[in-house]
């Protein structure tokens, strides 16, 4: 998208089913595990934003060895830094000949990562600072395994301060970090319980050395997150080991984030996207799973493999910015989507420019709208076949075909497709270390010269989301205009994004969003401003009442104006100033009808519609309006 939003984290798993010393003999290295998790992030790591973190658990370790590793970087290619690293003293101990590459005995007590569960995270901080100590893994450890507990997750709780009231309210001592801390210490609170009610159970029925090995057999992993889950709110895949071996994967019961998982008779593999592992492991479609939402996948030390249920799965709400905008364009079916999202613009884009499709040159920018670009070419040349069609059988009717006719009919008003627009990668990377951005970024894009023709052609972009409008209006609209078309139309394959997000997207200032400056804008134009001080009130008094009882007081900015009166005050508000340039501007958007129906499953559409799945979404967005009224900045659900 034009406007540079950050997004989800990215998570990746692997446990090994078989010995060590099995992946020696079937692919020739003791590092089998380790390599496919750096290839597992690498396919993600459009999601690594901020931080990498890795860890390892080693089953059967041995009284006195640690079993528990981790290493984490905020560097720039951190991802390639920490692997390097690790492959680095993985070949220095071999050459000291304390590692034996044939032996993987000798690796598995040697280096911290040849072990049996490996796990991955790809960080965007919603919450917390940005140093190395949030980035992912967390752990808790203890001197007992079955109390020990590595966690991460692609996630954010929408209700992190009341998951902080439940720890004081128990009588901890929680440090106000990140809500990765708030729900390890939730996690780590029902482990301990689990623990202690099976050591009191067991001990003076056995020797003491038996008693650990008794409590990891009978500890029930899903049934502490069952407990650990009664107050989450939000949206969440949670990754975690427990030191005896023990490990899981939970995805919320909306489904918000997604979760997919592809085992083997050596592995099961976890991933938030499917085709880094159809890659991975050269993995049929079929063969790659869906966690379903408001399941728990556990595997036990011992190998068994389980998905169950830990809490009710409610109305399906996947993330639609996850699946379309963020994830991987590769996977078949998100594909397809994206290219049905640019089909379904083409009437509202023929009405943009009066159906003149032979005085129009059509584009895209950013490089994420191509699959877009190219669903809506399939489309407009559909539409020009059926044109020619129906001209031909006119022809026909009136007793003959006029081939010249026919050329130009086919020719003449063809669509044509350009690159109108060339991002400059190395452009933006130097911009977002300067302070004169603005300035800039008029220049991270180049353009195409001599492919519009000046002041007669129309130029139409199609663009994935306009969020902020930041980018549009001082950088791409300002380029674009300098082939001086008669029109730009920009055509966003996302609807109108009016609300913010506190599930995992870095949208959550309601202020930033061009839709809702346009809103205040036409309530101020037409004399409507007694609507601001109504809501304002409304939402004041919203967050007095339980949070299952809100409701969101925040349409009510939206709703004296169709969608189109919207978009006609965006258009003015982004029209490139200080320019010589004077045609028009036109910024069009999908429809939330049109999306759903591109989206081959259930989607979920708060930043659209304000219809959010769980109520601290409700808070949130009261709060957020309240914040824009008090003149107050920051992500409103952390204040909740």
């Amino acid at each position: 998208m034009s406007d540079p939003l950050k997004h989800e984290c990215g998570i990746a798993f692997i446990r090994l089913l078989k010995p060590m010393q099995h992946y020696v003999q079937a692919h020739k290295t003791v590092l089998h595990g380790f390599n496919k998790l750096f290839l597992l992030m690498e396919k993600q790591h459009n999601r690594g934003q901020d931080g990498i973190g890795i860890g390892c658990t080693k089953l059967k370790a041995g009284l006195g060895n640690p079993y528990m590793f981790r290493a984490r970087s905020t560097k720039r290619e951190a991802l390639s830094r920490i692997f390097g690293r690790e492959r680095k003293q993985f070949d220095r101990l071999v050459r000291k000949e304390l590692i034996d590459k044939k032996k993987a005995s000798t690796a598995k007590k040697h280096f911290e990562f040849a072990g049996e569960i490996l796990m991955g995270h790809l960080r965007y901080g919603t919450s917390g600072s940005f140093s190395v100590n949030s980035c992912q893994p967390y752990i808790r450890r203890s001197n007992w395994p079955t109390r020990s507990l590595m966690l991460l997750g692609n996630f954010n709780m929408a209700n992190d301060g009341a998951l902080n009231d439940k720890l004081i309210e128990r009588g901890q001592h929680p440090v106000f970090d990140t809500d990765t801390q708030t729900v390890l210490e939730e996690i780590g609170f029902h482990l301990d319980e689990a623990h202690t009610d099976l050591y009191r159970e067991l001990r003076g029925t056995m020797d003491g050395d038996q008693i650990p090995n008794v409590i990891s057999e009978r500890l029930d992993v899903a049934q502490i997150i069952r407990a650990s889950a009664e107050n989450w709110d939000g949206g969440y895949v949670f990754v975690g080991a427990v030191g005896n071996g023990d490990s899981f994967i939970a995805r919320d019961p909306h489904g918000i984030r997604p979760c997919f998982y592809y085992k083997s008779e050596e592995l099961i593999a976890f991933a938030s996207e499917r085709v880094p592992l159809m890659t991975v492991f050269d993995a049929e479609e079929h063969e790659v799973h869906e966690l379903p939402a408001g399941h728990v996948a556990t595997v036990k030390n011992s190998g068994e493999f389980k998905v169950e249920e830990f809490t009710t799965p409610l109305k399906p709400a996947p993330c639609s910015f996850e699946r379309i905008y963020f994830s991987r364009g590769n996977d078949p079916a998100i594909y397809q989507e994206r290219k049905r999202l640019g089909a379904a613009l083409v009437p509202q884009i023929l009405d943009a420019i009066d159906g003149d499709l032979k005085n129009t040159v059509f584009s895209y920018v950013p490089n994420t709208a191509e699959v877009g670009y190219f669903g809506m070419m399939d489309e407009l040349r559909m539409h020009r076949r059926r044109e020619v069609r129906e001209e031909i059988m006119k022809m026909i009717a009136a007793g003959g075909v006029d081939p010249d006719r026919v050329d130009e009919l086919i020719m003449d008003n063809w669509p044509r497709a350009e690159k109108v627009a060339h991002k400059d990668i190395k452009m933006r990377t130097f911009i977002s270390q300067e302070n004169s951005r603005d300035h800039l970024a008029s220049h991270v894009y180049d353009i195409s010269y001599g492919v519009v023709n000046p002041g007669v052609d129309n130029l139409v972009v199609i663009d994935d989301s306009i969020v902020r409008g930041t980018t549009l209006r001082k950088s791409v609209l300002r380029i674009l205009s300098r082939t001086n078309p008669k029109k730009i139309v920009i055509a966003s394959t996302a609807p109108q994004i009016r609300y913010p997000d506190c599930y995992g997207i870095d949208m959550a200032e309601l202020a930033k969003f061009i839709a809702f400056e346009a809103a205040i804008d036409l309530l101020k134009i037409t004399g409507q401003q007694s609507i601001i001080e109504q809501t304002y009130r409304r939402c004041k008094e919203e967050l007095e009442k339980d949070v299952a009882d809100m409701e969101n007081c925040v349409k009510a900015i939206y709703a004296p104006f169709s969608a189109d009166e919207i978009s006609n005050r965006i258009s003015a508000k982004v029209y490139p100033q200080q320019t010589e340039w004077r045609g028009k501007v036109e910024v069009i958007f999908q429809t939330i009808g049109n999306l759903h129906e591109a989206i081959s499953t259930e989607c979920g559409d708060w930043y659209f519609t304000g219809d959010y799945p769980t109520p601290a979404g409700l808070a949130m967005v009261n709060r957020s309006f309240v914040n824009f009224c008090e003149d107050k900045g920051g992500r409103a659900y952390a204040l909740l």
